[in-house]
């Protein structure tokens, strides 16, 4: 049989694959356009402010967004987890009570987001990012925070139900949105304030049509008075909030260990060398970019198909899903890193412009731990399916740990280069191990099966 015969084959067999690729098609055909507008975001917004000022615009975003992952307790992987189990099992009420909670939850977080961001932007002005008119900008595109009330909640709830097409399509809008205001500032010559603008206008818009979008469709799949779901129908209390608590925990390893890279090149190195890097280095991940592009929609929907397999304890099934979903990964990795590894200069120099050039050594270094991150993108998912939160947890404290420790030691010295190395061995290193321990686990459950309960 012929490689094609075979791949034809196995698509008309699995329809579990189908499903995967054809949900993660909405949002890929989203993504695709949108990376592409990003793109353009991206370039219009270097050209217009330079190196230095782009790299403040990049250290400002950030510690706006590493506030509100601080406080978001990753409510959508709860959702996932919880929520795609009583699914599964059709106890849509139990359901109902986990999106309640996460719902509420959600929105607390939010305004505590914003508080605390409001009270600490100064010194982050100070201290990181090492420029006084910084606080008002901090303050100004935390306003996004607010808008993000039930945003995590809704996106999982979507995944569940399969409804990726208004989810793609909202995002779709929030990109076109953004780059239009962006398109006029560059052309106005508009400065940071106008590109702020830009990026609070599509995250409200994006937070309000998310919220409203999930729970219409909330009321869809739970039934009309799915908010009156009471809250002892939620999973037992420790395990329900330790799921919620390690969730979170571990998003705040990832913020400070690989999320917050700019951030940490500004408080490592002295005024404006900090804003350079940050410059270079947010110009080289824009370009990795293009490695992720189309495999992130494929995190949302593979996440509830690994979720029920494990719930159905069917192995075989969650097995076979995984080889696939990894060759497809590995293929268009492979394909783009080469592709960047000759032409990756040529394209910052070409979009960005020359002032950029010294972006593409970082962007060649992260593409080995991007890449591995890439092709094995299910790894985290597979472990909390299988009720394993905190063994990534512990792995992320651990290399997390080594890296930021040698970052005090390298980056000082050797810039933002080192820090993309160490970048990269954090990724191949930590998914490696979380990998190693989830196929052991799914071998080990597989021949010591457990009582249905």
């Amino acid at each position: 049989m012929s490689l094609l015969s075979r791949i034809l084959s196995i698509w008309r067999e699995d329809s579990l694959l189908r499903r995967v690729v054809k949900n993660s098609s909405y949002l890929f055909s989203s993504s695709t356009i949108g990376m592409a507008l990003a793109m353009v975001q991206s370039v219009l917004a270097a050209r217009l402010l330079g190196v230095a000022a782009f790299g403040l615009l990049g250290m400002v975003m950030s510690f706006a967004t590493s506030i509100n992952r601080l406080l978001s307790f990753r409510i959508g992987e709860l959702v996932v987890k919880y929520g795609g189990e009583y699914l599964a099992q059709d106890r849509k009420d139990h359901a109902a009570a986990t999106l309640k909670a996460a719902a509420l939850t959600e929105i607390g977080t939010s305004i505590s987001a914003y508080a605390l961001l409001y009270i600490f932007a100064p010194l982050a002005a100070q201290y990181i990012i090492k420029d006084p008119a910084a606080t008002l900008f901090i303050r100004f595109y935390a306003l996004a925070l607010l808008s993000n009330f039930v945003t995590g909640t809704s996106a999982a709830l979507l995944q569940l139900g399969d409804h990726f097409r208004s989810q793609a399509a909202i995002a779709l809008a929030q990109n076109i949105l953004t780059v239009s205001i962006i398109t006029y500032a560059y052309f106005s010559d508009g400065d940071i304030w106008l590109i702020l603008t830009a990026y609070l206008v599509g995250k409200v818009f994006f937070g309000f049509s998310l919220g409203f979008w999930g729970l219409r469709r909330a009321k869809e799949m739970l039934g009309e008075g799915w908010m009156r779901a009471p809250f002892n129908l939620l999973p037992p209390k420790k395990e329900f909030w330790s799921f919620a608590f390690s969730s979170n925990f571990s998003g705040t390893v990832n913020l400070v260990t690989r999320d917050s890279e700019v951030l940490w090149l500004g408080f490592l190195l002295p005024g404006d060398l900090g804003k350079l890097a940050a410059g270079y280095y947010k110009t080289a991940l824009a370009l990795i970019n293009l490695i992720l592009m189309p495999i992130n929609p494929f995190i949302a929907t593979t996440f509830p198909e690994i979720a029920r397999a494990v719930g159905e304890k069917a192995w075989d099934k969650l097995r076979t899903l995984l080889k696939r979903v990894t060759a497809l990964s590995a293929a268009w990795t492979f394909a783009v890193s080469i592709f960047l590894l000759f032409a990756g200069e040529w394209l910052i120099t070409l979009f960005y412009g020359a002032e950029y050039a010294p972006a593409t050594p970082a962007a060649l270094i992260l593409l080995l731990g991007f890449g591995t991150a890439n092709i094995l993108y299910w790894n985290r998912p597979l472990l909390l399916s299988l009720g394993l939160p905190t063994y990534p947890l512990k792995v992320m404290v651990v290399t997390g740990l080594a890296k930021i420790g040698l970052s005090f030691l390298l980056v000082p010295r050797f810039g933002y280069i080192a820090q993309a190395a160490l970048m990269s061995a954090y990724f191949v290193v930590s998914v490696g191990m979380i990998v190693w321990k989830g196929m052991n686990e799914i071998k080990h459950r597989e021949s010591h099966p457990s009582p249905s309960k």
